[in-house]
């Protein structure tokens, strides 16, 4: 062999060498890269399942209730922890309906306190929830008009005599208490008993029960002869007055139509149920 031939050799190696190299480098970047995506992919699996795990575990923490809302005679279910309180269910149903909760007046069993929990309301599973708002615009155009009528019915009662003085009242109210009327607490306000309201007399001196439906909407006025199931929306005012020689009772007025004599008088309400029944009855039309 001789010296150009081994020269030639040599060149040749180094250059296969060098090309060689490059793959080399190629492939242990690629072999880097793959590493990475598999890491990279193991931790983000790695991740969402701790992240799915951690919400479970919260769910399984909390106790939840199913409840029935109905507002405007539409009805929604919804599901909420039974700790939250009135005023959280109020932002829930807020979610709902998109009544603001100022607006809102929940009625279960009576107005629905906000600084107490569902739990300790006795809210259970399946519970209906009555809903009584309006939004901001049915407001002013709905409001406006009926508080002027309020006020009107007001100023008018202030300037006549007490109503338990005048003739068309005293010849029910001079049968005397009734021996089988609620018991009544002057000075206290307390939610609509669960049972109707029994034992009072109506203005022909007949027995007369009232029971508020609050998932129909209505107020159901029942005597021995028959039961009237009045819409609470077509009541246009509700108006009381104590008894004189009895303030823990109340004579009370339902104007059923446009004008007062309309109005169907019931004696004898226990004093405590007076401000929940023109709550419950009224509670649409006026500002909460």
């Amino acid at each position: 062999v001789g010296k150009w031939d081994i020269e030639e050799v040599i060149m040749e190696t180094e250059v296969k060498s060098k090309e060689a190299e490059p793959l080399g480098e190629d492939a242990e970047k690629g072999d880097t890269e793959t590493t990475s995506h598999t890491d990279a992919e193991n931790a983000t699996t790695q991740d969402s399942s701790i992240s799915n795990g951690d919400d479970a575990d919260d769910d399984d923490k909390r106790e939840m209730v199913d409840l029935k809302i109905i507002w405007n005679k539409n009805k929604y279910d919804l599901k909420i922890p039974v700790d939250n309180t009135g005023a959280k269910l109020k932002e829930s149903i807020h979610s709902l309906t998109g009544l603001p909760p100022a607006m809102q007046k929940v009625m279960y069993k009576g107005l629905l306190p906000e600084d107490k929990t569902l739990r300790e309301i006795k809210i259970t599973n399946g519970a209906k929830i009555m809903v009584v708002g309006s939004t901001i615009n049915d407001v002013l155009a709905v409001n406006t008009p009926k508080e002027v009528i309020q006020q009107e019915v007001k100023a008018e009662e202030n300037k006549k005599e007490p109503l338990c003085r005048q003739k068309q009242h005293r010849k029910v109210l001079d049968k005397g208490k009734p021996d089988d009327i609620m018991t009544a607490v002057k000075g206290t306000k307390e939610r609509l008993p669960t049972v109707p309201l029994s034992g009072m007399f109506n203005k022909s001196g007949g027995k007369v029960r009232l029971t508020f439906k609050l998932e129909q909407d209505q107020l159901w006025i029942g005597t021995k002869e028959r039961t009237e199931k009045v819409p609470m929306g077509s009541i246009k005012n509700v108006v009381s007055e104590p008894i004189e020689g009895h303030e823990d009772y109340h004579m009370m007025a339902f104007q059923l139509g446009p004008t007062e004599a309309s109005q169907y008088w019931v004696y004898w309400v226990p004093a405590q149920f007076v401000d929940a029944i023109k709550d419950t009855v009224l509670g649409k039309w006026q500002y909460f």
